[in-house]
């Protein structure tokens, strides 16, 4: 028992002396880094100087005695016992597309017309059998097109018009604020799982843990305001 508390008590040690350097180490999942994070790296390092931002891309679970990692952002309901967990905004399944398909002869103006097009899947076909069932369609119809196994492929592909996808708000976001897609439909499905940012409790209350973790908040919320704004013009035209 002695040797399990000195352990304890080392790694926690560790944990407060790398938390107080200057060097923020950030893991966050390969789809968030792509879709997300990457687009806005620049604004923080212009506001915060003083922070030496690291970012690792990984899918594994961090452990945050062991390695050199201060701050994590996850995908999933929450429930990190023992972490200190935010939600970083709330999300919604929503279809997107290239803003080619709004125009011309084959344009996406009702539902149905989905059917004009290859589906792109991700993971499986589950989730546009849910979103044709809440669309009042034949579900027997979303069994087309190709399925991929990450986020952020699924996304590139509808940019590149390769078909229709359906996207999380977080990370469909930025593309759908610069323009590189479209919701050609009001319609999305509300979710249970979102992306959190997770830290030791221990160090939650670090300046530059605060500083990251308000940042992300900030950058989140406006993404939220925007698309709130944007959707609203697009009632009215």
């Amino acid at each position: 028992m002695r040797d399990a508390l000195d352990r304890i008590a080392i790694g926690t040690e560790r944990l407060l002396q790398r938390q107080n350097a200057g060097v923020l180490t950030v893991s966050t999942s390969p789809d968030f880094t792509a879709k997300w994070l990457v687009h806005r790296l620049g604004h923080f390092a212009e506001a915060h100087t003083g922070i030496d931002l690291r970012v690792s891309a990984t899918l594994h679970h961090v452990d945050f005695a062991r390695e050199e990692v201060d701050l994590a952002v996850r995908h999933g309901d929450g429930n990190w016992p023992g972490m200190d967990t935010v939600r970083l905004s709330p999300e919604q399944l929503f279809a997107v597309c290239s803003p080619k398909f709004l125009s011309g002869k084959r344009r996406l103006s009702k539902p149905a017309d989905i059917l004009k097009f290859p589906l792109i899947h991700m993971d499986s076909r589950a989730d546009w059998k849910n979103w044709f069932q809440e669309a009042g369609l034949d579900d027997a119809a979303a069994t087309h097109g190709p399925v991929l196994n990450r986020a952020s492929m699924v996304i590139d592909a509808a940019i590149n018009g390769q078909g229709i996808a359906l996207a999380r708000t977080t990370l469909a976001a930025w593309d759908l604020l610069k323009g590189h897609l479209a919701r050609p439909f009001s319609l999305s499905l509300p979710l249970s799982k979102a992306y959190w940012i997770i830290c030791p409790k221990a160090t939650a209350a670090l300046p530059k843990i605060v500083t990251f973790r308000d940042w992300l908040l900030a950058e989140a919320a406006s993404d939220l305001r925007q698309l709130q704004k944007k959707g609203r013009a697009a009632l009215t035209t």
